[in-house]
This record gives C-alpha cells, sequence and structure tokens, in this order.
C-alpha cells in the first residue's frame, strides 16, 4: 500500500546564489529521498520556495541600493534554473511573497493568539543613533557569548548554532553604521515556548530513529529550558502582524518562514483544482521529513513542532534528517569570501551527474565533509566514468556489434551467471533500507559494490574474446550483464537521474523510467529488443581543471 510523503526542503534566502553547501545540505539529500519514494510508487509532496522576507533580503537590497522586490525576484529565478539544471525536482517551489502565504501565516498567528500562546510584552532592542532605527538581528554582530564566535548574528550563531537575542551578544555592533547601539525598550509580540517544555520533551524522547547528532541537539535545547522569543521585529518588509496598532512592525521571518511549508502545499493543492487535497498530507496519515542544514534544527525540532502543537490537529514532523556542513577545499564555506563553488557557474562547465554523485558519496550526514577538486576528478575518472560507465559502454557496445544490435538469445546460464543475478535481486531491497532511513551514502556505496561486481564478473567471462569461439556463451553473459545494468539504472535514478535515464533509452526501452517503477526482474529483457547506437555515459576530466577552479575561487583573508 502506498504512502503519503512530504518532503520538506529548507527555504534559501532570496539574498545570494545557491552553492554546494545548500545542495548537499537539504536540496540533494531531499531529491535522492523523493525520488527515491516515487519511484516506489508513494504518494510524494516535495515542497520548498525562496524565503524573501527578514533582514538578509533588506540588507542586501540597501548595499545595492535597489528595492527589496529586485533582490527576491532576481534571485528566485536563479533558484528555478538551478534546480532545473541540477535535476531537482520540486512539486511546488513558490515564495514567501504570495497571498496564500501571507493569509496562512496570519491564521497561524490569530489562532496562536487567541489561544494564549502568542502575547504583547516588551523586549529590549538595539537602536542605532546613526541610523535612526531600531536593529533586526541581522543588522547586529557581535561575539558569541556561548562558543565565542566573533562574527555571530543577532538571532542565531553560526558556528555553535544556538538561537541568540541581540542583547546577548559580547561587542555588539551595528552592521551598517559599524557603531555600538544603545539598547531600548520595544514592543512586541512572543511566541509562548515555554508552555511547550513538558510536551515537546516528551515527543522527542519518543523519536528514535532521528539521527544522533539532530536528537541529541535538540536534547540538550530542551534541557536548557524553553525560553519565550520574540515573533515579530521592527521591519517594514514582511507579513504585516494582522491586528491594528502595528503598522511598522511585521512578523519575523524564522517565524513564518517554516509555515511555508504548510502554505506551499495549500497553493500546490489549490493549482490542482481541489484544495481540499491539502488535509491528506496534513491532517490525514502522513510522513513529513524536514531536510536542511544543521544550523536549521532548533527552528525545525522545537519551534515549529511547538508551533503545529499550538495550532492543533497538524501532523508534527515524522523525522528531520538534518545535515553537518560542507566544507570547500579543507577550509570553511565562506560567500563573504567567495570561497564557494556556485552551482550555476558549475553547470556552464559540467554536467549535473558527476556532482550529484560527488556530493551524495561525500554527503555530511553524520558529521562535516570536504569538497575538494581533486576528489571531484578522481571519483568522475575513477568510479563513475572508470566503473560504471565503462561497464555500461563496454556491454553495450559487444552486443551492438557483435549481435545484430539486439539483445541476444540467452544460453544456459551456470553458477558464475546465477551468481550475479542473485546478488541483483537483493540490490534494491538492500538499497531500500538505507534509503528509508535517509543513509544515501551506504545506499550508493551499495549500487557501486553492484557495478564493480558486475566489471569483475566481465573480466572472468571475457565476451569479447569468448565471442569468437561460442557465440551463445558470449551471448549468455552479454545478457546476465545487460540485466544487471538495468537494475543498476533504477538504483542509481536518485542519484544520477540524467544518466539513468539515457540508459534506460540506450537498453532499447520506450516510455520513462519513472514508469519501470523501483523494480528490477530478469524477464523485462526480451530476447530480440532493438538497441540503439551506444554513447558514453560521461567525459574524463583533465586533471589540470584542478588547479584552475581553485584559482577561480578567490580565497581572502585565509
Amino acid at each position: 500500500m502506498s504512502e503519503r510523503i512530504v518532503v520538506a526542503v529548507a527555504w534559501p534566502y532570496a539574498n545570494g546564489s545557491i552553492h554546494l553547501g545548500h545542495l548537499a545540505g537539504a536540496n540533494l539529500p531531499a531529491d535522492i529521498f523523493a525520488k527515491y519514494h516515487r519511484l516506489k510508487g508513494n504518494h510524494v509532496l516535495m515542497v520548498s520556495g525562496s524565503d524573501q522576507h527578514g533582514t538578509p533580503i533588506t540588507l542586501r537590497a540597501e548595499q545595492e541600493g535597489v528595492n527589496p522586490e529586485v533582490i527576491v525576484d532576481r534571485y528566485h529565478q536563479e533558484f528555478l534554473d538551478c534546480w532545473k539544471g541540477m535535476g531537482i525536482d520540486f512539486d511546488i517551489f513558490t515564495t514567501t511573497s504570495t497571498i496564500n502565504h501571507k493569509a496562512v501565516v496570519q491564521d497561524i498567528f490569530l489562532k496562536l493568539y487567541n489561544s494564549g500562546y502568542i502575547y504583547k510584552g516588551v523586549m529590549k532592542s538595539p537602536y542605532c543613533n546613526e541610523c535612526k532605527r531600531f536593529l533586526a538581528d541581522r543588522y547586529v554582530k557581535g561575539t558569541c557569548p556561548h562558543c565565542r564566535y566573533e562574527d555571530a548574528r543577532g538571532d542565531q550563531c553560526d558556528q555553535c548554532g544556538r538561537t541568540l537575542d541581540p542583547k546577548e551578544l559580547i561587542a555588539l555592533s551595528c552592521r551598517i553604521s559599524k557603531t555600538t547601539p544603545v539598547i531600548l525598550d520595544t514592543e512586541h509580540f512572543f511566541l509562548k515556548l515555554s508552555a511547550f517544555q513538558d510536551k515537546l520533551s516528551k515527543w522527542v524522547n519518543q523519536q528514535k530513529h532521528w539521527r544522533p547528532n539532530v536528537l541529541n541537539f535538540t536534547k540538550s535545547y530542551l534541557k536548557l529550558g524553553l525560553k519565550d522569543r520574540a515573533i515579530t521585529r521592527d521591519l517594514e518588509w514582511g507579513i504585516p502582524i494582522p491586528l491594528d496598532g502595528y503598522k511598522n512592525k511585521t512578523i519575523y521571518v524564522w517565524f513564518e518562514a517554516v509555515i511555508g511549508y504548510l502554505s506551499a502545499t495549500k497553493e500546490w493543492a489549490e493549482n490542482t483544482g481541489v484544495e481540499e487535497t491539502w488535509e491528506d498530507f496534513w491532517l490525514n496519515n502522513c510522513k513529513t521529513y524536514y531536510f536542511m542544514g544543521k544550523d536549521n534544527i532548533p527552528f525545525h525540532t522545537i519551534i515549529w513542532p511547538a508551533m503545529l502543537m499550538g495550532y492543533g490537529n497538524l501532523n508534527l514532523p515524522y523525522d528531520i534528517p538534518a545535515n553537518e556542513f560542507l566544507n570547500l577545499q579543507g577550509s570553511q564555506l565562506s560567500t563573504s569570501r567567495n570561497w564557494a563553488v556556485w552551482v550555476l557557474d558549475y553547470l556552464k562547465r559540467y554536467n549535473p551527474d558527476p556532482l550529484r554523485y560527488v556530493l551524495a558519496a561525500t554527503m555530511p550526514e553524520r558529521g562535516d565533509s570536504d569538497f575538494s577538486w581533486d576528489e571531484y576528478v578522481r571519483r568522475n575518472n575513477d568510479e563513475l566514468l572508470a566503473t560504471y560507465g565503462n561497464l555500461v559502454h563496454r556491454v553495450l557496445t559487444l552486443t551492438y556489434k557483435h549481435y545484430d544490435k539486439k539483445i541476444p538469445d540467452v544460453g544456459k546460464l551456470d553458477k558464475v551467471d546465477n551468481g550475479l543475478l542473485d546478488q541483483a535481486k537483493h540490490l534494491l531491497e538492500e538499497m531500500s533500507e538505507n534509503l528509508e532511513h535517509c543513509n544515501f551514502k551506504k545506499a550508493l556505496s551499495t549500487a557501486m559494490a553492484m557495478a564493480q561486481e558486475a566489471n569483475r564478473y566481465l573480466e572472468i567471462k571475457s565476451p569479447w574474446k569468448t565471442v569468437k569461439e561460442n557465440r551463445t556463451m558470449a551471448a549468455t553473459t552479454l545478457w546476465v550483464s545487460l540485466n544487471i545494468i538495468n537494475c543498476l539504472k533504477v538504483a542509481l535514478y536518485p542519484y544520477l537521474p540524467f544518466t539513468s535515464k539515457k540508459i534506460h533509452k540506450l537498453l532499447g526501452f520506450e516510455g520513462n523510467l519513472e514508469d519501470q517503477g523501483w523494480y528490477w526482474d530478469s524477464s523485462m529483457f526480451k530476447p530480440g529488443q532493438t538497441l540503439p547506437v551506444p554513447e558514453p555515459l560521461f567525459v574524463k576530466l583533465d586533471e589540470g581543471i584542478i588547479q584552475t577552479e581553485i584559482e577561480n575561487m578567490k580565497l581572502e583573508g585565509i
């Protein structure tokens, strides 16, 4: 029986381009997961969008001297181009600027407010005498009181992941004027997180399937005791507070952005013509998976669940497979110093599947990992090209050349033939076990081990030799090998979608690979099936690109 699954992906701020950290941290694992479950026949809804409000947007707009709308429109289109180029398939990728999102956010605000979970209060907020305004979180910087990171933001420390209040920062300063702000009282609305301490603790303790890093971080957060948090700011760019008298204040981005998963679902349902469809994913039996980097863990394991509990009846997260950080060439990725690989720049020079493969193979699932250009070239040449690509091309070329461009008749299978086919029978099952639990690296290594085994089989059987002496034996070897390739095409589709689709056609199948589903059987191949002209799957990369690409990244300050 099919399942309903929401794949909720962290919303990137529409103030900068997509880099490898975004892909490895959230978008690629989410897409692998969604593609797998779609093949399984499950009803998958993959949602996200551009986070278009808050200080990241207004800061960028002020730096460029333009309106925020110019910034968000530019980067939203960039995001769409990235997803298309990389084969990231969202069911809906929307924005937080839609009328629909505004309505859903204000509805949740009012429901929580009327239930007593949002209340008015006074908070002390930094005020810049030079700028003549209160400074929202990202307009200030300072030293984190917990880990002593010197460039912590007013809302969160990027190094230790703790959520912060601006007045907690040591050596507080305004990012615009560089002066020290004064702390003044200002009225805002607060989310009563403290009311959910016991309920959240009980719920979190039941989540035995969460990753250790997510579970331990969340438990540590709860152990410190939940504090009420202000959810409005002195900003004009954002969603208005749905109460009279707060014209110059808006609902803050961290509160309204997580609601985007729900509002995007409602927008998707409206686009399908059946608005009530959203209820299947939020009110009925459905598993919701949230994909993000580790800096977003508390917003999805504490704050968003508290909001859902307060609203009532909506499904709580089933899993939050947050990834750690991706470093670059041994150093921390830094967009401000251009120490990054921008996805659209990458796509101008290289194909998407090798990058998907390398990032999946080195995915920071349980600890920080590193992307390097030498490793990218090595994996492309030694693993994709020499192991997988060579297997496919050799088998297809030999078959096309010696058997009249068709799948040959199979002879009697021996012990070695049956042994390899038996391994293939279990491959999808073994991968499913890992993919269901978001163990993407392990599932990938299982598939590549099958490709290596198929190469060893070919070397033992040597059909390029036996075809001259025993055409039936060579035909049997090639038939077995083609079956393994047909199985690998399915197994690797979530990782290498462009390549798998190409193999599907090269094997002589009509229709879409997706229609085959997460399924393989040797009976799928019919002798006499016509094969098109074989084509290489991957391009060998010159090692000279390593230094060229490193030099393209201008690292400052390291």
